[in-house]
């Protein structure tokens, strides 16, 4: 009775031998201020964050994850959030994408708004959208629950709060859960954003910014 088992276990086995493992050898990794880590300087800890990364649904470690490195119990944690937000969200790809092109606008984040527009316009977002976003204006037509999501992003950048209304609207169309889901998107961009920013990160040669500065209202 026992050999049905060890039949199963040797496929198992045999499929994990044969599985693509992760090439550890040039992971590429780009830095400014952080210099690029390769893996062979890289601490037992940093190492397990790396493996964990290209064992998910990632195929590289750009943007802030040399960044992260540095931290890498943090990252490790950064990365499994990540994760989620961009692969296993409740929302749909067009509002997962808005939150997150009006988190790099809002922090102005060259890099991952280069990335993220990109995404944006391959989920089906408008341009007119995407555009009006880059230039700091609100979008003159969105569909339903874009608008819900552009005004609970907006909201939350401009008054550090959302309305009752707002709120109401958002519950209606997204449920608890999606508008929770909405809120881990723009927080964990944020942080990925302000990473960015802190490491001055370069966009890929021959790409300029698109993002100008927002105007600052003066102080009172």
């Amino acid at each position: 009775m026992r050999r049905p088992v060890l039949f199963a276990t040797t496929l198992v086995m045999a499929a994990s031998a044969g599985a693509q493992q992760p090439d550890f050898s040039d992971l590429n990794l780009v830095g400014n201020r952080f210099a690029p880590l390769s893996y062979d300087e890289m601490t037992p800890a940093q190492r397990t964050m790396t493996q964990n990364i290209l064992a998910g649904p990632r195929t590289a470690m750009g943007g802030p994850f040399n960044v992260l490195l540095r931290s890498p119990e943090l990252g490790d944690l950064a990365q499994a959030l990540g994760a989620y937000i961009r692969f296993n969200s409740s929302l749909p790809g067009t509002l997962r994408e808005l939150a997150i092109i009006m988190t790099a606008r809002h922090w102005t984040a060259h890099f991952e708004w280069y990335a993220h527009k990109n995404a944006a316009l391959a989920e089906g977002l408008d341009p007119a959208i995407v555009d009006a976003i880059a230039e700091g204006r609100r979008p003159a037509a969105m569909q339903a629950e874009e608008l819900i999501v552009y005004e609970l992003c907006n909201e939350l950048f401009t008054d550090h709060r959302v309305s009752d209304a707002t709120f109401d609207a958002a519950i209606a169309a997204l449920g608890e859960r999606g508008v929770v889901d909405v809120i881990g998107t723009v927080g964990y961009y944020s942080m990925v954003s302000m990473l960015l920013n802190l490491d001055e990160y370069p966009l890929p040669d021959g790409v300029e910014p698109e993002l100008a500065p927002l105007r600052q209202e003066p102080a009172p």
